[in-house]
Order: structure tokens, then sequence, then C-alpha cells
């Protein structure tokens, strides 16, 4: 499970390996925050209508790398908070779900590698998701609420934050770099100038997998929450 603030950031970060991962078998769902709903700054567009053409985006980018759910939040673009009601739709998604690994970014990243900000949805985001996923999701004794709705808790095993070139794990996009490219693509309402865009993407996979037998990568920093024995234990038992 994918979850972003804006309905374009998975293709940007992970869509290379959500597509290697659903061709090697994986089911995989994408969360958006929001609707991206401030994201056209054209004359006469209004927020409604920006909300729909994004949505829309994001659903046919996530089919391109094999992503059949898209689940729309839509919290207020530009203005995410990490409130327990945002945490507790969060859990609602992972129970319903039930990841074993959950792909977000890094709430401590103020700034990019590239020197500028990180934009502060993304950072709210990324911290209501993992103040989710521990201790929340896999609690039974809280949002006992969600258990009317048949939502029992969960154990996420891993956690991966995009790292943008400075993770400690590498995932091979070698065979899936044209379909990120493609992905990113179906966003026209962002992005411009496709040949440039492709070879920029390519630059940087192939930049994050300098060094390595890899032609492209994309890099995360992982955070194992339950180790394979213990996991093998829970898939076999449903007990720690």
């Amino acid at each position: 499970m994918v979850i972003t603030a804006h309905p374009d950031d998975a293709e940007f970060g992970c869509a290379g390996t959500i597509a290697q991962w659903v061709k090697d078998g994986a089911t995989a769902a994408y969360i958006l925050g929001t609707s991206g709903d401030v994201g056209i700054a054209t004359p006469g567009m209004t927020k409604q209508r920006a909300a729909e053409i994004r949505e829309a985006e994001a659903i046919a980018a996530a089919k391109v790398v094999g992503v059949e759910e898209v689940i729309c939040l839509r919290e207020p673009d530009g203005m995410v908070q990490n409130t327990m009601e945002l945490r507790r739709r969060l859990v609602r998604e992972m129970r319903r779900f039930q990841p074993e690994v959950v792909i977000t970014g890094d709430p401590t990243m103020f700034f990019t590698p590239m020197g500028g900000i990180n934009h502060p949805d993304h950072r709210a985001m990324d911290e209501a998701t993992l103040d989710a996923i521990f201790p929340a999701v896999g609690q039974p004794n809280l949002f006992q609420e969600l258990e009317a709705e048949g939502l029992q808790a969960h154990k996420v095993r891993k956690i991966y934050l995009t790292a943008r070139g400075q993770g400690d794990v590498l995932v091979d996009i070698g065979e899936t770099i044209e379909l990120k490219i493609q992905a990113l693509q179906k966003h026209v309402s962002q992005v411009g100038g496709w040949a440039e865009l492709a070879d920029r993407m390519r630059e940087w996979s192939a930049r994050i997998a300098e060094g390595t037998d890899m032609a492209y990568a994309e890099a995360y920093r992982v955070i194992t929450l339950e180790s394979d024995e213990a996991w093998e234990k829970l898939q076999r038992t449903g007990k720690e």
C-alpha cells in the first residue's frame, strides 16, 4: 500500500517499485490524502473540477503499473493536518486492505535533496501515516468502532520511506522504468515536456543505482516492524 499526499506523488517516488512488485505477484493500492485540487493554476479552473481531473489522472496512472484501487481521502489540499480523524481514516483503509508493506515519505525531511522545501502536506501525511501504523492499526483497543465494520487490527510488516537517493535499500526498477515514466505521463495537468521529463527520470534513477549492478533503482529507508520469524508465526497462527 502506498500512502501519499497528492495524486502524482507515487509516480515520482515509487511507481517503478510498485510496477515490479505487481509484476512479481503482489497486489497494491494507493491512498491519496488530497485530490490536488489547488494544483491546477489555470484561470477559471474551479477546485471541484481540478479535483475531478487529478483524481482521474491518478487512477489512470495507477493502472499503468497494475494498481486497481485508488482511495481518495479528499483532505484539504495545501492544508493537510495530522489529526486523529485522519489517522482513523488511514487505520480503516489499512485494516481493510491489510498490507504487508506500506510505502510513504519521511516526515522528518524538511528540505529536498534538490535544495527545496518539502511540501507541508507531504510531512503531515507522512507523519499521520506513521502514527496510524504504530500503534493504532495493530492495536485492537484503538479505534474499536471499526470492529463494527468488520475491520480487525492488522500488523504491518515493513515501512518503506521514500528516500530520494539517500536510503539503505534499493529496489531494481530496470524492467519497470518505462512504466514509471508512462504513469507520470498520465498527469497531463501537472507535467509537460515529456521527452525532458523521461530523460530526467532515467537520469535520477540511474544515479540512485550507481555503484550497483542495476541500471535504474528507487531508494528507501526501510523500517522493519515484524521480524521474519514473527511474521511467519503471525501468518501461520494469527498470533505473535
